[in-house]
């Protein structure tokens, strides 16, 4: 071994302190259990290669989805996502790899974080509610100034009708009494 590959760092392991931080452990184990799973199934049926490209796709994506990162899905942490982010059948985590779906939900319920997916969702949903409240708010102020409008042209429309009906056929316009205020001095 050259001192070289001696440096390097190992897989999980930041190069620096300006690199993200490594996975949670929950996608250490998933990854861990894939590999494994998949040279098994490699192994006992290599007639089927099938079957360890689906586990390898599996356990890609529950990396994916427990470290926060979907590519193909919502991000959620359910079955329906996972074989989404997969890009297989639900079917086969439901009837053919049950194990893995097993694992997953347990490293779901070993997680005590959310996703960075779902965190970004909330403080979009408490933003577009706070904007909601505004708005509704407005809404009513709005309304409210709408009936004091109505309220004022009402009364403009019955003092227009008096003064018509005062001016009779003659044409002749008389004006209203109105109130003297006393001029503050």
């Amino acid at each position: 071994m050259t001192t070289a590959q001696d440096d390097s760092p190992t897989l999980g392991e930041p190069v620096d302190s300006t690199e993200a931080p490594a996975a949670p452990a929950a996608a250490g184990i998933a990854e861990t259990v894939g590999r494994v799973l998949a040279m098994a199934a490699a192994a006992a049926s290599p007639s089927r290669p099938g079957d360890a490209t689906e586990i390898e796709a599996i356990t890609d994506a529950m990396i994916r989805l427990l470290v926060g990162t979907p590519l193909r899905s919502d991000g959620q942490l359910t079955i329906k996502s996972l074989a989404q982010e997969a890009g297989l059948k639900r079917n086969k985590l439901t009837h053919k790899h049950t194990r893995l779906k097993d694992l997953f939900y347990a490293l779901v319920r070993m997680q005590d974080t959310r996703p960075k997916v779902v965190d970004d969702l909330k403080r979009t949903n408490d933003e577009l509610q706070q904007k909601l409240a505004r708005l509704r708010a407005e809404r009513d102020r709005l309304r409210t100034d709408v009936q004091q409008l109505v309220r004022v042209v009402h009364v403009l429309e019955v003092e227009n009708q008096q003064l018509r009906e005062t001016a009779g056929s003659a044409g002749v316009v008389r004006m209203l009494p109105t109130q003297h205020r006393p001029s503050a001095r």
